[in-house]
């Protein structure tokens, strides 16, 4: 593999790996941006307010089933005679990719506040909190080691399934795996493998970073 990644064109032109990678992170950092717009707020109301809890246990559990790449295949072929660009494309690998997200974050957004210490709840009350300030300075700080954990899940199964968008002509690392299986070259299938996996492992360590950086002493002592 040494040589395959110190060969020079695979690091210049259409299908060079920065370049590829560069694709890659923008449809998984779009889909983790919607799936928190969805995800977060809904596991907010539910876990503030107890309300729709079976509703959001039976939803995570029906999208994690979903088959990502049975379903994109469907989705493109639904939206091709809606759109006459690559978002024929692009719009499908979105919305499977954000199906696959929102699960983790709303379930743990959930769990971590439902999970805060009810004495805690009720001091602030006892101090004149209103519901919303509750919410926002007890329950949600609080909460967010279980809310990064979710964020985690979600951007580790995103990037690693993000390779199906080079099965509807789109970009990405799956390119490297895609075309390397149509040629037969398995170098090629394996460094798109090995790319993936290492760029799964540095968002990871970026979030598990920003983890540390936003809780405070105490929640992560």
């Amino acid at each position: 593999m040494i040589p395959w990644f110190t060969d020079p064109q695979h690091w210049n032109g259409s299908d060079a790996i920065g370049l590829l990678i560069g694709q890659h992170l923008i449809y998984s950092a779009a889909a983790l941006a919607i799936a928190l717009l969805i995800g977060f707020p809904i596991g907010l109301y539910v876990g503030h307010t107890r309300r729709g809890v079976v509703i959001v246990a039976g939803t995570a559990n029906a999208l994690r089933s979903l088959p990502s790449l049975g379903l994109i295949v469907m989705l493109v072929i639904l939206f091709g005679p809606v759109f006459k660009s690559d978002l024929a494309y692009l719009v499908p690998c979105l919305i499977v990719l954000v199906l696959l997200a929102v699960p983790p974050i709303m379930t743990n957004t959930y769990a971590g506040i439902a999970a805060v210490d009810p004495a805690s709840v009720d001091a602030a009350r006892g101090m004149g909190y209103s519901p919303l300030g509750v919410l926002l300075h007890v329950e949600l700080p609080c909460a967010l080691p279980l809310i990064f954990s979710g964020i985690r899940s979600a951007a580790l199964q995103v990037i690693s399934t993000a390779t199906i968008a080079a099965y509807v002509s789109l970009g990405g690392l799956g390119r490297l795996i895609i075309d390397g299986l149509a040629q037969r070259d398995y170098y090629e299938m394996v460094a798109g493998a090995i790319l993936v996996g290492l760029l799964t492992l540095a968002v990871d360590l970026a979030i598990a970073l920003a983890s540390r950086l936003a809780l405070s002493r105490g929640l992560v002592r």
